[in-house]
Formats: C-alpha cells, structure tokens, sequence
C-alpha cells in the first residue's frame, strides 16, 4: 500500500524539511524509533492492568495484546535494521514529547485518568502514523523508503482503536469524550511544534533548515 495523508484528526501537518532534516543521521532516527516501538507495547500491555474494574472485558484484553504484538514486530524490524546498518541501541534513551504529552493525564481522577492515558496513546500514535507517511515520501533510499510505508500501512488506524477504547471507559459518553480529545488534539499541536529539533520521531523541525 503506498502511503497517502491519513485521514488524521492531527492540527499541525509535519512538513517535510523536518524529514530531511531527521535523515541526515538516519541510524540516531532508527535508534530513536526502536525505543518508541518498545516504549508502545509496555505501554499496551500496561494499559491492560489499568480496566476499573478487576476483569476487563475481552474486547479490552483483545485489543491490547494485538496492539503489543504489532508493536513487538515493528520493534524488531528497526532493531534488525539498525543493526545492518552497523547502529546498536543506546543505553539511555528520552522522550521529550511524551513525557509533556502524559503531563496533561489527570492522574488520580479514576476514568477520566484512564480516559487521558488512552488519549496520549491515540495522539502518540496518529503523530506516528503522520511522521512515516513524510519519511516514506522524502527519504532517497528505498529501504527506508519501504520500513516507512509498511509502518504506515500497519499502524495506520491504531490511534482510532485507543479512542474507541476511550469511549468504552466512558460508558459510550460521546459527548465527554469529544470535548477532552478537541482539548488534547490543541494541546498536541502545540506541544510536537515546542520540541526541540534532531533526528527523533518526534522532534520538531530546526528553524534555520
């Protein structure tokens, strides 16, 4: 499947000289990437334990563990090529624009703290899906050319999962729900452009190019 614009609800769009900028050291990005795929199923498998209740429904269960699986995956095929490239993982890894994301959880709030984890997780993920699209059409060498677009094609629709899973902690209160997302998505917006810039998934453009 050749990557096209999502259908993302994301209010920044990525232009593509932070692509070309992010390429210039290509093994830093894969690096950076690896830790994000492996950050992604913790996170899954974490969100698992987090139902209120003490026995998630099997839709909850399902969905978890499938997203953890394809994460899993897309974690070794960047850890195998970065390793063929002649990168290894770094022993310390941040993630700057994850941890400002996660500063808007309400953390002790019981559903709604759950309903803004999963949020995170869905903007994480749709910012994600962006990023491969630009990489998969800026960068000049075809094997990255074609990791991006399969990431694409695969992960594609995850953030949707999330947020479906957000209405379900909110016992399908549509009208919650969108009002916290319309809030989270101007936050993301204003957070990825805040990032400082290098070749990181989610860095923000330099402003001298």
């Amino acid at each position: 499947m050749t990557p096209k614009p999502a259908d993302l609800p994301l209010r920044y769009q990525t232009p593509d000289a932070w692509a070309a900028q992010a390429l210039r050291d290509p093994l830093a990005l894969l690096n950076d990437h690896a830790y994000l795929e492996r950050k992604a199923a913790g996170n899954a498998l974490e969100l698992l334990n987090r139902w209120p209740e003490p026995n998630p429904p099997e839709y909850w269960v399902e969905k978890m563990t499938a997203i953890a699986r394809d994460e899993v995956d897309h974690l070794a095929t960047v850890t195998r090529m970065l390793a063929r490239r002649g990168g290894k993982l770094t022993r310390q890894h941040r993630n700057p624009y994850a941890n400002d994301l996660r500063s808007l959880v309400r953390n002790g709030a019981g559903p709604l703290e759950l309903m803004d984890r999963l949020m995170v997780s869905a903007l994480i993920e749709a910012r994600s899906c962006e990023r491969f699209e630009v990489l998969s059409r800026v960068a000049d060498d075809a094997e990255l050319v074609r990791l991006y677009s399969e990431l694409w094609a695969s992960e594609n629709g995850h953030y949707r999962i999330f947020i479906d899973l957000a209405r379900k902690v909110l016992h399908d209160d549509d009208a919650a729900v969108e009002a916290r997302w319309d809030q989270m998505l101007d936050a993301e917006a204003r957070l990825i452009q805040n990032q400082p810039p290098g070749p990181r998934m989610h860095s923000a453009p330099a402003a001298n190019g």
